[in-house]
């Protein structure tokens, strides 16, 4: 498990044009790293559009917002078009990184039990260093939240 003030292990996933995107490749900028469920679904298409909306304010920080989930590349396509986002979305099929990370989860709905990605933001400063962690959003003041977190 990733904690604060660890440096954040590197990694490699595709995104959606199957193209190998490394953490590494962004030392120097911050990064937003967002872990959410499934694409195109009601709240991580909120989730999105709202990055996507305030993108420019994440640009004024030097920041880049990478968005990972286990839907394919091919998924991550098709809703990285239909909504315009700005910023690359990561396909983590295996659940590696979403392992890593400590975002696979027991959860409850309708008191069926079942695995799933908690929705989930990591800030990580220039160095590659864990600044902020975000467990279980809620999606309404998040991106205010993730802003002012960026600001210290």
């Amino acid at each position: 498990m990733i904690l604060e003030g660890m440096k954040v292990p590197d990694f490699t996933l595709p995104n959606s044009e199957g193209k190998q995107i490394s953490l590494s490749s962004f030392l120097g900028s911050k990064v937003v790293l967002y872990f959410y469920p499934k694409d195109d679904t009601p709240g991580c298409t909120t989730e999105a559009c709202n990055f996507r909306d305030n993108f420019p304010n994440f640009s004024e920080f030097n920041a880049v917002i990478l968005g990972i989930s286990k839907d394919s590349v091919k998924s991550h396509q098709k809703f990285k078009e239909k909504y315009q986002l700005p910023f690359e979305l990561l396909s983590d099929e295996n659940l590696s990184v979403i392992n890593q990370f400590g975002v696979w989860v027991e959860k409850s709905l309708y008191g069926r039990k079942y695995m799933g990605v908690e929705r989930s933001t990591f800030l990580i400063d220039e160095n590659g260093v864990l600044i902020k962690i975000f467990r279980n959003v809620k999606i309404k003041n998040h991106i205010t939240e993730v802003l002012k977190a960026m600001e210290r």
